[in-house]
């Protein structure tokens, strides 16, 4: 018996396999630190919960249309338009079983195999196994920490081939936490423009920056940007509902059209009571957000200034998203053997920077608690200090 051949060369996410992990040592009464997750540790709001149980006590728990409850359509639509400056119809967007699906979806639909997808490294893990399974090959175009992790007009233009299809862009990044400027987002549109080279704009995070940094939607700088990108966004990290699996995209017609009649086969349509728990969160009071985000803030200062005060040890503040990358290249040892040493010696538990395409860098999550980030930086300093 033989798997498909599309599948033999897939990589398990480390991030779920860490936290697994974690979880089991905790379970035997370890006291861990977990720094891997990526899911914020506050509960969903309660409006949203109580929409979601309305919902179901109103029988809302039938098929839906495969893109999504028209009235949570119409509700992402007004959404970018207030936010983002992007006016997409609701048939231009599908809502999906999460950002996660939303991109596996636009990279599917736009990649035939053979063709190339341009990723920065580092980069969120999933997006080059997404690639491979849609029968496309990633191209990883190594970014620099002195560039804060982000990837260059010149260095993407540099990686085109003819067979470049897509460019794939995290604004808030995960593990990074860059955030692109607008200026920097404009020149890569143009070069993407030049060639008609599709743009992945991956948004999850939008919610979460932070300096007064300001987030811009790639879509939104031209109508040539516009009728290139695929826009993903969630309601994951900026509301707390992770295990809800609820996210969308925006693309331009033909796009979404086909988009929407793949996840008809695949999905059938988003969880339909969690659709309305999505309404709520998009058209109910932000404060919420508001709050989460500047809980974070605190944290990630925090954080920052322990990391880079560790000898061999350097990392560049990030602007958004809930991750600090640390350059470990200091202390002479490769990200897996760090990240396994620091687990097993000090119960602490981060993801290595290999799993994001840089063996130089270990990537901490700043959404747990701050009694937590102290105790477990406490830990990675004395085990620092140890090599």
């Amino acid at each position: 018996m033989e798997i498909a051949s599309r599948l033999k060369e897939l990589t398990p996410s480390l991030t779920l396999a860490i936290d697994s992990k974690a979880k089991a040592m905790k379970a035997e009464g370890i006291d861990v630190c977990g720094f891997g997750a990526g899911e914020p540790d506050m509960d969903t709001p309660e409006h949203i919960k109580a929409a979601a149980i309305d919902a179901l006590k109103a029988g809302h728990t039938k098929y839906t249309p495969s893109s999504g409850i028209p009235e949570l359509r119409q509700a992402i639509s007004q959404k970018f338009s207030r936010d983002n400056g992007l006016e997409y119809k609701p048939g231009q967007i599908v809502v999906s079983s999460g950002a996660k699906q939303s991109c596996f979806n636009a990279i599917a639909a736009v990649v035939n195999p053979g063709d190339e997808v341009i990723i920065p490294a580092p980069y969120w893990l999933s997006y080059p196994e997404m690639v491979r399974l849609a029968g496309g090959e990633p191209v990883i175009v190594q970014t620099k920490q002195e560039d804060d992790w982000k990837i260059t007009a010149e260095a993407f233009e540099n990686a085109m081939t003819p067979r470049t299809k897509m460019i794939i862009i995290n604004s808030p990044g995960n593990p990074t936490g860059s955030v692109y400027t607008r200026e920097e987002l404009k020149a890569i549109s143009e070069v993407a423009a030049g060639e008609d080279i599709f743009i992945l704009s991956d948004e999850i995070y939008e919610k979460l920056t932070y300096d007064g940094t300001e987030h811009v939607s790639i879509a939104s700088l031209s109508s040539e940007a516009y009728e290139l990108t695929i826009t993903v966004n969630g309601f994951s990290k900026a509301y707390a509902m992770t295990g809800w699996r609820l996210g969308y995209l925006a693309a331009p017609d033909a796009i979404a059209k086909a988009i929407d009649s793949m996840q008809s086969h695949m999905t059938s349509n988003p969880c339909s009571f969690a659709q309305y728990g999505g309404l709520a969160a998009l058209n109910g009071d932000q404060q919420c957000v508001i709050d989460m985000r500047d809980e974070f803030d605190i944290r990630r200062q925090y954080m920052c200034d322990r990391i880079n005060a560790i000898t061999g040890v350097s990392a560049v503040r990030p602007l958004g998203a809930f991750y600090v990358l640390a350059n470990i290249s200091g202390l002479g040892i490769k990200s897996q053997s760090f990240a396994d040493r620091l687990l097993s010696k000090s119960n602490v538990a981060v993801v290595p920077g290999i799993a994001f395409g840089d063996d130089r860098t270990i990537r901490l999550s700043y959404a747990t608690s701050l009694d937590i980030i102290k105790k477990g930086l406490d830990r990675i300093e004395d085990f620092c200090k140890g090599l």
